[in-house]
């Protein structure tokens, strides 16, 4: 995935997918939000040269409901007919937490991108995982930092 081709480790003990689909869609998202800025950080560790506090600020970048909305209108396309369903439960789920300075369909698109990603995570499909991350986020991440590559 990444230039050194290291690996995330799945979780502990990878969950039946029937057991992850009980989880809520919220809950889902939450460990999804994890994983995706775990992700983040790895890709721009790798990617740049730079002091942890500049890591953290470039990491504002893609991690925050704007981008993920961005990142998600390009995961769509590329999902299995199980993962679009935990996107829209995801997408759909009403959440009591009011987005500050992000649209409601960004935040709301942004969820459904975090569910997904946490479905994968706890159903143990890193190499899945990884791949639409690769696709979503690292090769555009890429193509900004080489715009002529």
């Amino acid at each position: 995935m990444f230039r050194k081709k290291t690996k995330n480790p799945p979780p502990a003990s990878p969950l039946p997918e029937k057991e992850v689909r009980q989880y809520g869609p919220l809950t889902l998202a939450f460990v999804g939000d994890a994983v995706y800025s775990l992700l983040v950080r790895t890709m721009l560790a790798e990617e740049c040269a730079r002091p942890a506090g500049a890591l953290h600020e470039a990491s504002t970048h893609y991690v925050n409901a704007a981008y993920q909305a961005r990142a998600a209108e390009r995961l769509l396309p590329l999902l299995t007919e199980e993962e679009a369903t935990v996107f829209k439960r995801g997408r759909n789920a009403h959440s009591a937490h009011q987005p500050k300075n992000q649209t409601g369909a960004d935040y709301h698109a942004a969820t459904g991108l975090e569910a997904v990603y946490g479905y994968l995570h706890l159903s143990g499909q890193t190499e899945r995982t990884e791949a639409l991350f690769e696709e979503t986020v690292a090769k555009p991440f890429r193509s900004e930092q080489n715009p002529k590559g």
